[in-house]
């Protein structure tokens, strides 16, 4: 991947989207959306580049893309907070991941229903130290059928503060990543991998260091 070719269409693709009207018909928590995942693309290009900073400035903005998306949105569309969470965990912006969390958990996160809803509730649990009911939650998500199922295990092992349980999860989260076709924005970066080892960082525990072409290095 040419990871400078991709920062600039997705930056360019943030102007058109930014300035382009609504289509007939469209819904414009979608066409939020749409510019929240440029925004987003620009910001995993720019950290697979190796420029953190500005990495951080697309993801911050992205999140609050994200969330004037979901405040657009209907009821339950919880997709769009848990992308506002995982923007500011991945830029490392502690303050709008926990504001974000607040925002969820306040919407009804904790007791929305499904996988979604539940993903959503427990990165939310997580970011504000609530680490029994997000155990509950991530347990509860697993049985459900959340996909991929590494991302609930490794939720659940960050609840419980099981470090080798984490490790075993997340690596079998980035082989999911490894087996896709498609990507979101046609970015192919293994996000999830880097919201779980910032959610990791926050809690103490150490996660060895992966390669991969769909990390950082």
């Amino acid at each position: 991947m040419d990871w400078a070719t991709k920062r600039e269409w997705a930056l360019d693709e943030h102007a058109r989207r930014l300035g382009a009207p609504a289509a007939e018909g469209e819904r414009e928590d979608f066409r939020l959306a749409g510019i929240a995942g440029a925004s987003w693309a620009a910001g995993l290009s720019a950290m697979m580049l190796g420029e953190r900073a500005e990495a951080s400035a697309h993801l911050r903005r992205a999140a609050e893309e994200y969330e004037t998306s979901w405040r657009a949105a209907p009821t339950g569309s919880w997709g769009r907070p848990i992308a506002m969470l995982r923007c500011h965990l991945i830029a490392g912006d502690d303050e709008g991941a926990r504001r974000g969390a607040d925002a969820a958990l306040a919407a009804g996160a904790a007791e929305a229903s499904g996988p979604i809803g539940g993903y959503c509730a427990a990165l939310a649990l997580l970011v504000t130290g609530q680490t029994a009911e997000a155990g509950d939650v991530a347990r509860r998500i697993a049985a459900e059928g959340l996909e991929p199922a590494a991302v609930a295990e490794a939720l659940a092992a960050l609840a419980s503060s099981d470090a080798p349980a984490f490790e075993a999860a997340r690596r079998e989260v980035l082989r999911s990543f490894e087996d896709r076709d498609a990507f979101l924005e046609d970015v192919p970066v293994a996000d999830t991998v880097l919201v779980l080892d910032a959610l990791a960082r926050e809690r103490g525990l150490m996660a060895s260091p992966l390669s991969s072409p769909l990390l950082p290095t």
